[in-house]
């Protein structure tokens, strides 16, 4: 399992791979392959247009625009995911009140995730501000590497250092999130509710 936890014991979700370009123009993305099965590939998302995930939840709905840019590999696989229906029907399952809500890991899937990895390595100077959203990763794999799980920053300052890969913003429903972010036990991290993502929705403007 991949996690991400409060400042000292930093460690996040994830699978591996590989793209060498930190930012705009990629061309192609490296992909690693943990399950033959599930063998693809990823083209990266232009930059300079426009790519949104609208999550449906039990708890509300809010809206991820991609960052293109910096993550075009992950931004991509993401929105792969979406369309193919992976993220329908998995659950919140990481809380943690003034730090991150995370999602992502699907019990559809041997290991819980796509089944392979890809990576957008983070700039120097990357953050990771309220509103945030980035791929997790385990403490072992390069900086960036990105699967299927993802966090979203509900803190202001995470403190965390540039080792993932900052896939985008929330551009709708911040209100839903800080509601969410707020149904976790500190100590456990565990949500005090279940909360399901029903749907994601990828669309582009191109």
């Amino acid at each position: 399992m991949t996690r991400l936890i409060p400042l000292a014991a930093l460690v996040l979700l994830a699978g591996c791979g590989g793209n060498p370009d930190p930012v705009t123009n990629v061309s192609s993305c490296e992909v690693e392959i943990v399950d033959p099965a599930r063998a693809t590939e990823i083209t990266p998302l232009e930059a300079g247009k426009t790519y949104t995930i609208r999550f449906e939840t039990s708890h509300g709905n809010f809206t991820v625009e991609l960052d293109p840019e910096r993550s075009p590999c992950n931004g991509a696989s993401m929105m792969k995911l979406a369309n193919e229906g992976f993220y329908n029907g998995i659950t919140i399952h990481r809380i943690v009140p003034g730090f991150v809500i995370q999602a992502g890991r699907s019990e559809k899937t041997p290991a819980g995730g796509p089944g392979y990895s890809t990576i957008d390595p983070p700039l120097p100077e990357t953050q990771y501000p309220k509103g945030s959203v980035s791929m997790a990763k385990a403490t072992h794999e390069p900086p960036g590497t990105g699967g299927s799980e993802f966090f979203i920053a509900t803190g202001n300052d995470l403190g965390l250092p540039p080792d993932y890969a900052p896939v985008g913003r929330i551009s709708e429903g911040m209100d839903v999130v800080e509601k969410i972010g707020k149904l976790g036990n500190i100590e456990t991290e565990q949500p005090t509710e279940k909360i399901v993502i029903k749907r994601a929705e990828a669309s582009n403007n191109k």
